[in-house]
């Protein structure tokens, strides 16, 4: 009986550091070589996909992210895993809907279809919003949310939920209705108004994306996560994409994805990634909240010391801004308001790493320039750097 391959997590964090283009050495050239390496940056926070692309660049500059997204369209935003709002590849966009997104917009349309009866609108109603919104997008070119509200007036609409509890609240159709048609890819988030941390952006309508199964595109989506996040368990894969047991026992046999032996259990990898990769030389990064690399994994022992997660994880799940030394979490970071950066180190460190670090703020705060940065999602850590 041959033994299973072996992957420790040393060698683990070995791939962390050079397939997730933090060692200095392999840092990228462009933000779509980075997006393609990480396969989906998180971008729930506006911020967090500029900061995590800046990470790992080697000349970084917000202006080439921007031409990415809002002028070449090489990448694009769009709702994808756990319900979630991701900038992926525009190659990977018909992947992402089949796999993921189109399951979970049927059930955003459902529900918006309820929410519009409450407020005594029924389906035919709203399709003749729907097919206006898209005739006035279009005639605009781009528009905020706002904008169509005047060119589309039942778009304001309101309608009270959660009657009588306490977090009732009013909502308009058109908050609802142009986030399920961005999960039916009909329209695409553009531009923001203002700069790159700004939250509020412009619509677009968007070109149909090419139909396909959804048992191909989950194992392609697979094969692409296990080449930049694997080895990893069943769970860290569950995980990440959201989907049932079995269709990740389906995605993982059907791209060809092999059991290891992990410190932590059984693995799985890609059957071309079983040799060892050589270590990096020492590194040091500061990552942002929600960073795809810290948010890659369920299992984070490898990573993520179980002490530091109270000061680094919200109630929610969220990782604040952290910082690494050599594959581990070691400390967070936080900008203060006149736009200086602190850091905190969570256990002792040797001066080499303190140094490295060092180095990486000031690198940091020169890119930032005057820019101001706080996250969506506030950790206990970096409120009390700013604090």
């Amino acid at each position: 009986m041959t033994a299973r391959p072996r992957i420790d997590d040393r060698q683990r964090r070995a791939r962390l550091a050079t397939r997730q283009l933090l060692a200095p050495t392999h840092r990228a050239a462009s933000p779509e070589q980075v997006t393609e390496a990480l396969v989906a940056l998180h971008a729930t926070d506006p911020a967090s996909v500029f900061l995590s692309t800046a990470a790992r660049l080697a000349r970084p500059e917000p202006a080439d992210l921007e031409r990415a997204l809002y002028q070449d369209r090489t990448l694009v935003r769009m709702h994808g895993m756990r319900h979630t709002l991701f900038v992926v590849p525009t190659g990977l966009a018909p992947v992402l809907y089949a796999s993921t997104t189109r399951k979970v917009a049927e059930k955003e349309r459902r529900g918006l279809l309820a929410f519009a009866a409450e407020g005594g609108f029924d389906a035919d109603w709203l399709a003749g919003v729907q097919r206006r919104t898209l005739a006035a997008l279009a005639a605009a070119g781009q528009a905020t949310g706002s904008q169509l509200g005047e060119l589309v007036p039942e778009l304001r609409e309101a309608i009270t939920v959660a009657v009588g509890k306490p977090y009732e609240a009013r909502q308009t159709i058109g908050v609802r209705l142009l986030r399920v048609l961005g999960m039916e890819n009909e329209i695409v988030r553009g531009r923001p108004v203002g700069g790159w941390t700004s939250g509020q952006h412009h619509w677009a309508v968007q070109g149909a994306l090419p139909g396909l199964p959804v048992a191909e595109a989950q194992a392609e989506l697979t094969r692409r996560w296990l080449a930049a996040f694997g080895p990893a368990t069943t769970e860290d894969v569950r995980w990440w994409t959201g989907w049932g047991v079995r269709e990740v026992r389906a995605a993982l046999a059907a791209c060809g994805a092999v059991a290891v032996d992990l410190d932590c259990g059984e693995g799985h990898a890609l059957p071309d990634d079983l040799d060892p990769l050589p270590e990096p030389a020492p590194w040091a990064a500061l990552l942002p909240s929600l960073d795809p690399t810290p948010m890659g994994w369920q299992q984070r022992d490898w990573y993520l010391p179980v002490p530091h997660r109270a000061d680094l994880i919200d109630r929610s799940g969220n990782i604040g801004p952290t910082v690494w030394w050599n594959g581990r979490v070691v400390g967070g970071w936080a900008q203060r308001t006149d736009g200086g950066l602190r850091w905190e180190a969570l256990e002792p460190l040797p001066r080499e790493a303190v140094a490295a670090v060092d180095a990486e703020a000031d690198r940091l705060a020169a890119w930032l320039g005057p820019a101001r940065v706080t996250p969506r999602f506030r950790t206990p850590l970096e409120r009390r750097l700013t604090g």
